[in-house]
């Protein structure tokens, strides 16, 4: 004799079949960007002796550097000689982002002074198959386990630098996701959950969609599969997507590029973040009233089209060092959007929090190439002939770490919005 089933059981037995399907954790500390900052995470630093396969190290080499500022290393576990010298003759110590006792710091000082967590980059090129089991699958590894033990929000960000476009398409990406379900566990830790979820799912994230300096069109990079996979696919997907893009993806000008299927990849996502490095500098008369326009208007369209809204702030911009090298007929100033002691980091975000935004992303928590880092920096960098590095005003090293802290409390409602600079008692 045949069972007979109703609608409501049979749907029950459907969305449990689908569930069971699943490989992600419905268990997580952080079910929700909303109320949290996050920062993006490089990891790509290495040094000469840390066992890395580099042939080039981060802080670059005896003829140059390739960092604009210089990492407080007083509390790293193990740290690496250089070819840099200190004022006073000694010599310069790097970290490695591949030690563990790296990562574990990073992590441990997100909840000392309560960043809520990281994006982890993952470049197009270490989502190739042969690349896949190497040194930045690792420290992926060392932060989910991290990110675990501080209790604090991970989630991977994929970023498309790298992908040429000719002949290469998302299908890597596509792949590499299903490594890090099955192999890494990612959004499936041991221990305490902490992959980052929004609407309810796992939040995946794609950086570099619209920028015209892009040798890939996205138009036939197979982003809509992607998108697709991520969304729809019943045993990895069922994920929320955040997607990158310039900071006049709206328009669709000024830093982006004038295609409107940008747009309907957004549609599709559930968050969009503009990015605003570069975009904006206290040198520029009213630029914080240009930002606070655009979000405004950014937030606007993101209501009415059922997508949220993820400001992007960053402390300050430096691209010296490398430009010496890489433009020698257009080298760029030391410190070019300049910190001033946290002023212009603190009106970005005053401003993203006054105009209505619900999270914040910063740019970055370790990015010493382009002096974007949040983390504790040197204010006795290397001097030299050939080197010149940005240095922290006088400020203590965990200063912009302190100050990102304040603006999760300021999002949580733990403390009111204030305009000017906060202070220490």
């Amino acid at each position: 004799m045949k069972k007979k089933y109703t609608l409501p059981l049979l749907l029950v037995l459907f969305s449990t079949a689908l569930f069971a399907q699943s490989r992600h954790s419905a268990a997580t500390l952080y079910p929700s960007y909303k109320g949290l900052v996050m920062a993006g995470y490089q990891g790509w630093f290495r040094a000469a002796g840390d066992g890395s396969t580099a042939k080039r190290y981060a802080y670059g080499d005896d003829s140059r550097s390739g960092v604009d500022m210089w990492p407080d290393v007083s509390e790293y576990e193990k740290t690496y000689e250089t070819p840099f010298k200190l004022a006073d003759g000694t010599t310069a110590r790097f970290f490695s982002s591949l030690d563990k006792s790296t990562v574990d710091l990073h992590f441990k000082w997100m909840q000392q002074y309560g960043v809520d967590g990281v994006f982890m980059q993952r470049f197009f090129d270490d989502a190739q198959h042969e690349n896949r089991r190497k040194e930045s699958s690792l420290i992926l590894q060392n932060a989910l386990e991290a990110a675990s033990k501080y209790k604090r929000a991970v989630a991977v960000m994929y970023d498309l630098s790298g992908l040429k476009g000719s002949g290469q398409d998302c299908s890597a990406l596509i792949e590499d996701w299903k490594y890090l379900i099955d192999q890494l566990k990612v959004t499936q830790q041991k221990g305490e959950k902490t992959y980052l979820h929004h609407r309810g799912k796992p939040l995946v994230v794609i950086w570099g969609l619209g920028f015209p300096d892009r040798p890939y069109n996205i138009r036939n990079i197979g982003m809509d599969r992607f998108l697709d996979f991520l969304k729809n696919d019943p045993v990895y997907g069922n994920c929320s997507v955040m997607l990158g893009v310039p900071t006049g993806w709206r328009s669709l000008d000024a830093d982006c590029a004038p295609d409107p299927y940008l747009h309907e990849l957004i549609r599709r996502a559930d968050l969009v973040m503009p990015w605003a490095v570069q975009r904006f500098s206290p040198l520029l008369h009213n630029d914080m009233d240009r930002y606070r326009d655009i979000l405004l208007q950014d937030m606007k369209w993101c209501r009415e089209n059922n997508v949220d809204y993820v400001p992007c702030v960053y402390p300050g911009f430096s691209w010296h060092n490398l430009s010496v090298h890489a433009f020698p007929d257009d080298i760029k100033p030391v410190g070019s959007i300049p910190r001033q002691g946290g002023r212009f980091y603190w009106q970005m975000i005053s401003t993203a929090l006054n105009a209505g935004a619900e999270m914040l992303y910063v740019a970055m928590f370790d990015e010493v190439n382009e002096g974007t880092a949040i983390f504790k920096g040197s204010d006795n960098p290397p001097v030299g002939k050939n080197t010149q590095f940005i240095d922290m005003d006088h400020k203590p090293s965990d200063h912009y770490l302190w100050l990102t802290g304040e603006a999760a409390k300021i999002l949580r409602r733990e403390k009111p919005l204030v305009f000017t600079l906060p202070e220490r008692k």
